[in-house]
């Protein structure tokens, strides 16, 4: 069996039958959700799907979109994210970083509370998921310390995530070094479809702009309600999310409420948008 197969049918068996705190682990989730996302797009597109006009992930999902958009070849996105996840991990050993979503709270008071809450340690807000909804990132102590800072300021929930490692702060520099080298190992074409990019909003088809996106991203918020409301700013009257669950599409109408999505995650939700 080759070894791109063997680790996709490994990756399928622990996505249908676990156990969880593997699949949970950074190496073994990225691989497992770029597949599956990809999965979906191309039956999408086998089925006669309508070509997007534009394109964007988040987060990890940069990556899938840059597959459906013909930018890196999908065996080795594979790889790549792999290796961006095991870099993540040793950045920051397992129980020593966290991630937290903050509900309810402006986007403002959530920055002050991480500053004020770092105390020689990092913690930051490293996802703009929607108007008062920000995850935050760094070391545990300090996302503790943060989580509580915002519950004293008006926020709602503030939830720890089931994650192995802070994704998208400044714990990750030393991930993105040796991220960098192995982008330039891999062959990047230009986009067939522009991708929006999570760190500058932005639609980038030089591959070394593209790379350094990629590159930043791991250390940087993702901005992900600019990148909604930048997509709505040039036309997009409706998204469809591809991969596993419906997070992003009910995001959408919190962000721009002319908006509408579907999530692409079921068999019947994919022929009704077919049908479109």
């Amino acid at each position: 069996m080759k070894p791109l197969r063997r680790w996709v049918t490994i990756c399928g068996a622990l996505a249908q039958q676990g156990p969880a705190e593997e699949l949970n682990k950074t190496w073994q989730t990225q691989p497992a959700l770029l597949t599956a996302s990809v999965a979906l797009y191309r039956v999408w597109q086998q089925q006669g799907g309508k070509t997007p006009v534009l394109l964007a992930g988040h987060s990890l999902g940069e990556y899938s979109a840059l597959v459906c958009a013909g930018v890196i070849d999908f065996a080795d996105a594979v790889r790549l994210v792999e290796m961006r996840g095991k870099f993540m991990q040793e950045a920051v050993p397992e129980g020593t970083g966290a991630m937290s979503a903050i509900i309810g709270l402006d986007d403002a008071a959530i920055a002050k509370a991480c500053e004020e809450s770092a105390e020689g340690q990092v913690v930051s807000p490293v996802n703009f998921n929607s108007p008062g909804q920000v995850v935050i990132a760094g070391n545990k102590e300090a996302v503790e310390r943060a989580g509580a800072a915002c519950k004293a300021a008006g926020a709602k929930r503030a939830l720890p995530l089931p994650v192995s490692v802070p994704s998208h702060c400044a714990l990750m520099k030393p991930a993105a070094e040796k991220l960098a080298v192995e982008l330039q190992k891999i062959t990047f074409n230009a986009p067939t479809i522009p991708v929006v990019n999570n760190v500058d909003v932005q639609s980038e088809t030089a591959p070394d702009a593209i790379r350094d996106a990629l590159i930043r991203q791991l250390y940087s918020p993702v901005q992900w309600t600019k990148t909604v409301e930048f997509m709505a700013s040039q036309g997009v009257e409706h998204l469809y999310e591809v991969g596993p669950g419906k997070v992003l599409t009910g995001l959408t109408k919190r962000i721009v409420d002319t908006l509408t999505a579907s999530a692409l995650n079921e068999p019947a939700a994919m022929s009704a948008a077919l049908e479109q």
